[in-house]
């Protein structure tokens, strides 16, 4: 069975978009516009582009690996999928936390959003529910995912900007034009304060992972022109509901009160409470949770699936290329659901969800920025040593286009990365050394290890998996 264009456009849309990234953009007033533009333009554009190109030029199983592979060699080609193997890992508490936040809704008690023992339930249980999903092969998942990705993100999406509207039309004044407010009427951030820019990082992670749909490139019916048309697609709906959701939430609710975790489940109540429907929160928590797990399912059957081709490539002990019988990289998908329980712990000893939420989000993206480094250094030089290699999607405007696309978007990840050291100042996060040091510490230990396993490479890893993973 294909993959349908629309099906992959909702993978993708699945593993980028996310409501629970709202509040984390409203929070900023006008300001937002800022962030998503350089996000939209300077990021998530350019990725876009560059991983169409490579999709399609070197579609073979593997994604980020078999590219870098194809310009590097298999070692640095294993970093990088490394890279955004382990960031995905990490990434799965925060976006669960956000699912425990709209369950708590459901179960009609909102403190339970801000219950750290809660939090840490939810986030083992669902994962684990994910992954026993996955275990059934990316057919299945697809069909969740679609179907999570409509109901939990797009319809709750586009409803909160409907209400937005009707809001500020019913001659509502919109909260981030009070002057209580305390948010300069300006589109530009404070550029003097590092720490006033370090919602960046958190914000580029909202639209990171456009690249994760390259390892379904193999399952459509035609690669070359329907992978294209899926990115550009997931791309324009990324981008609108994410500038009209952000708007409606700070047209709605004052900067001081919006929660980074349930600030989105707390603006659907208080716009639901103002049009006298505030029964219909509890359906809303569920859309919103169902929609986060169909984010996990899509990034579960991702980059974890391009771990396991560097398995088959005996780049990883043979343990790692087990799969069950519906070609399930199994071992990996246990091994990372053990990573997630024990990095869920960090919401047990931060000093509340939100400072939790945040610190994960960090760093979760540096890896990430250091992976996509190795995604535009790739295709600048794959451009030069396989030119003649068929792409049926080309970035245009030739040598000069490549430049001006990998360009920017090499220094805006190198931006962005600077600035995700600096403890925001808009967020308590403890003290900031602790804030500094774990993540220079963690992103250290992430890009060692797999340098460390690299080094221990032994040939028979290659010999005992033959070409391709082994079935248990």
């Amino acid at each position: 069975m294909y993959l349908s264009v629309f099906a992959l456009a909702m993978m993708n849309v699945a593993a980028v978009m996310s409501l629970r990234g709202l509040p984390m953009m409203a929070v900023e007033g006008l300001t937002m516009f800022f962030y998503i533009l350089f996000s939209s333009l300077l990021f998530l554009v350019p990725v876009s582009l560059v991983s169409a190109e490579l999709a399609t030029g070197w579609p073979q199983s593997g994604g980020i690996y078999r590219w870098v592979k194809e310009a590097y060699g298999s070692k640095t080609g294993f970093v990088a999928i490394w890279l955004q193997w382990i960031q995905n890992v990490i990434w799965y508490p925060t976006v669960l936390s956000f699912a425990a936040a709209a369950l708590s809704y459901l179960f009609f008690d909102k403190t339970l959003a801000e219950n750290r023992f809660f939090n840490f339930a939810i986030i083992n249980v669902v994962f684990w529910g994910a992954t026993l999903i996955n275990f059934r092969g990316v057919k299945l998942a697809g069909k969740v995912t679609t179907i999570g990705v409509i109901g939990g993100t797009l319809i709750p999406g586009l409803f909160i900007i409907v209400m937005g509207i009707i809001w500020w039309l019913s001659g509502n004044t919109l909260e981030f034009l009070k002057p209580e407010a305390g948010l300069t009427i300006s589109f530009l951030p404070d550029f003097s304060k590092f720490s006033t820019l370090a919602f960046l990082g958190g914000i580029i992670l909202l639209f990171a992972g456009m690249e994760v749909g390259a390892v379904h490139v193999t399952e459509l019916k035609n690669p070359s022109g329907q992978y294209p048309k899926a990115i550009f697609i997931a791309m324009f709906i990324i981008i609108i509901i994410f500038t009209l959701g952000s708007l409606a939430i700070a047209a709605a609710m004052p900067a001081a009160d919006i929660d980074l975790n349930a600030g989105i489940l707390q603006a659907f109540h208080d716009l639901l409470d103002k049009f006298g429907i505030v029964w219909l929160v509890p359906v809303i928590g569920f859309l919103l949770a169902f929609g986060a797990l169909a984010g996990v399912l899509a990034w579960i059957a991702g980059p974890s699936k391009g771990l396991l081709a560097t398995a088959a490539d005996g780049d990883l002990p043979p343990l790692m290329a087990k799969v069950n019988k519906f070609g399930v990289q199994r071992n990996i998908l246990i091994i990372q659901g053990v990573i997630v329980s024990l990095i869920s712990f960090v919401y047990l000893v931060m000093p509340d969800v939100s400072s939790a939420y945040f610190i994960l989000s960090i760093l979760t993206i540096s890896p990430y920025l250091i992976m996509y480094v190795l995604l535009y250094l790739t295709f600048i030089k794959l451009r030069y040593s396989q030119p003649d290699v068929k792409r049926a999607y080309t970035l245009p405007g030739g040598k000069v286009g490549m430049w001006i696309v990998a360009g920017i978007g090499l220094l805006a990840v190198v931006f962005a990365f600077i600035i995700g050291f600096f403890p925001p100042a808009q967020l308590a996060v403890g003290s900031p050394a602790f804030y500094v040091w774990f993540l220079i510490g963690g992103v250290a230990l992430f890009v060692v290890i797999p340098i460390i396993i690299g080094y221990l490479k032994k040939p028979e890893w290659k010999t005992n998996t033959g070409s391709g993973a082994s079935n248990d």
